[in-house]
């Protein structure tokens, strides 16, 4: 059940006039009162054909009249109107509890607590199935006014225990940080211009997309101004950038006029404080323009950074504020790394990328502020990506995602265990469509895997491996259909010089396997990524000791090493170290 508090001016008979309207969106059926602060002798249009609006507008305004005729400066804001309105997989709510809600909410907002026979007056108005209109003249008997300050929080609460006396769908606690919900006229206007989305929600969506392509305000301003956004920046007489505000495109007000909406108001952490603090957290030379070479790509640079995330988010003894801002720090770039991840993959995964980032954006805010220095690692990576003018292969994109479902996983743990409700949610919708992506992505992968299996012989002395590694979890692993394709990528690391069973160790260490719907899947994305480099061989190396130390005692010197002419392929069946 959700009630939003909205300020509606002076006006209490235009208000009136919509409720027992036709309505301007959804049909108005039958509007009548269903309760109000007194109901014995209150007109209602609805129900008297001898009642009128204008009526029942002056018998609720009576309180404002006498105020105003008694103080020289007049009350001009006291109108209060709060749409209250069920799920729609809600039961159907009869007139009386309608009404039993209403007095709920009036008395958490403050503007009748209960057994005030001084409060203000107040109307909850009927004309749908599924929600009512509390209408209210905030002056109260006595020409006070009520004290109304945090009544969204109030009524927010009395909502979430209304559901479960109700037996109402129940939805998460709110806590102040989510954005502004579209207003009436903005989908509407959405509506006749043909718009999928407000104009608040598409510039929200520009910034964040346009964040991983900037290294401070003034670069994303830029940015945003290049991709056809209207920009007004305010500036201090030294030229300093103080605030901005953008627009969209063919978004006017009724004299043509480009209207702006500034960072904050599109949502809380987009506000130019803020968005210096997470731009500018990166030192320079890690911007693509000034960076050092590397040997890896950006996208296993992106998984390297997402393995920190876990022992970045696991609670520990030391500084508690410290330890909640880094951790804020390090969801915070993570929704930029799946922004950016998203702009640059095959349009196969575009949009589940797209919307996987898109309902992370509520997990990346809380009433945590974030230490955005901490992040910087992740936010190179997520900048390097967007940065680089070809796309990953589809081994290394697999490893990337499966990498961000498990960071989103510990994202989402992390708000659990904190008590973020909404944030814990909002991960766990970006988990679900990220996941989505990861199976597609790996799909190919293992195609190609499971082709090139070695032989049985070969694969059980590689299950004896598995068993060694992680005992626990050997049966399931061994059983998952996806075990052929990890038997090849175990048997394509050991010619490279690395042991099968301790990258399975290093492996689970990384990714508990407990929750995985499927480990042998989970370890392929994470062998793929540590297993990629080739490892000292350590036989060739003893070897060669061997060899120097017998020639030194024969009083010889060391015959200088060949260099080989081609390269030998190794024998899928065989392993050259067993």
């Amino acid at each position: 059940m959700i009630a939003a508090i909205k300020p509606a001016g002076s006006n209490t008979r235009g208000l009136l006039a919509y409720l027992y309207g036709p309505g301007r969106q959804d049909e108005h059926l039958d509007p009548h009162i269903v309760a109000g602060f007194a109901m014995l002798g209150m007109p209602d249009p609805g129900r008297d054909e001898s009642a009128t609006l204008t009526e029942l507008a002056r018998y609720l305004d009576e309180p404002v009249r006498l105020r105003n005729g008694e103080f020289g400066r007049k009350v001009t804001d006291h109108v209060w109107h709060c749409p209250v309105r069920a799920a729609p997989e809600d039961r159907y709510l009869s007139d009386v509890e309608w009404g039993e809600i209403a007095q709920r909410v009036v008395e958490a907002a403050g503007i009748a607590p209960p057994g005030d026979d001084l409060a203000c007056r107040w109307i909850a108005v009927r004309h749908a199935d599924d929600h009512i209109h509390i209408l209210a003249t905030i002056v109260r008997e006595d020409g006070r006014r009520p004290k109304l300050h945090d009544s969204g929080i109030r009524v927010g609460d009395a909502c979430r225990e209304i559901e479960k006396d109700y037996g109402l769908r129940q939805l998460k606690k709110g806590d102040r940080t989510a954005g502004r919900r579209p207003t009436q006229g903005e989908m509407h206007k959405a509506e006749r211009k043909g718009w999928e989305q407000t104009s608040r929600q598409w510039l929200e969506d520009s910034v964040r997309a346009a964040i991983p392509h900037a290294r401070d305000a003034e670069e994303l301003l830029a940015y945003l101004e290049a991709q056809g956004v209207a920009v007004k920046s305010r500036r201090g007489p030294s030229g300093d950038l103080l605030g901005y505000a953008i627009g969209r495109p063919d978004d006017l007000n009724k004299a043509g006029e480009q209207i702006f909406h500034p960072g904050g108001k599109i949502a809380p952490d987009l506000s130019l404080p803020k968005l210096k603090a997470r731009l500018e957290s990166a030192s320079p030379e890690e911007h693509p323009t000034a960076r050092r070479a590397r040997p890896d790509t950006p996208w296993q640079q992106a998984v390297d950074a997402l393995d920190t995330l876990h022992a970045d988010l696991a609670p520990n003894d030391g500084d508690g504020g410290t330890e909640l801002q880094a951790a804020q720090a390090h969801i915070a770039a993570l929704g930029e790394l799946l922004d950016a991840t998203a702009q640059t993959a095959p349009t196969t995964l575009s949009a589940e990328l797209r919307a996987s980032a898109k309902e992370f954006t509520r997990a990346q805010r809380s009433k945590i502020r974030a230490e955005d220095r901490v992040a910087h690692a992740m936010r190179s990576a997520a900048r390097d990506i967007v940065h680089t003018a070809t796309g990953p292969d589809g081994s290394a994109l697999a490893a990337l995602l499966a990498a961000l479902v498990w960071a989103t996983v510990i994202a989402k743990r992390w708000h659990e265990a904190m008590g973020h409700a909404q944030q814990t949610e909002a991960a766990a919708q970006a988990q679900r469509h990220l996941q989505a992506a990861a199976d597609k992505a790996a799909t190919p992968v293992l195609a190609d895997l499971k082709a090139r299996s070695p032989r049985e012989e070969r694969r059980r002395v590689l299950a004896h491996d598995v068993r060694a590694a992680v005992p626990g979890h050997a049966d399931r692993i061994l059983a998952d259909d996806a075990w052929p394709a990890l038997a090849t990528l175990l048997a394509d690391a050991e010619a490279l010089g690395h042991k099968p069973h301790q990258l399975i160790k290093e492996a689970a260490a990384q990714r508990e396997l407990d929750t995985a719907r499927q480990p042998a899947r989970v370890l392929i994305a994470r062998i793929q990524h540590t297993g990629r480099n080739a490892a000292p061989n350590r036989v060739a190396e003893a070897a060669r000791r061997r060899t120097t130390v017998a020639w030194s005692r024969a009083g010889a010197t060391q015959p200088p090493i060949q260099p080989s002419t081609r390269a030998v392929a190794p024998d899928r069946g065989k392993s050259p170290h067993r």
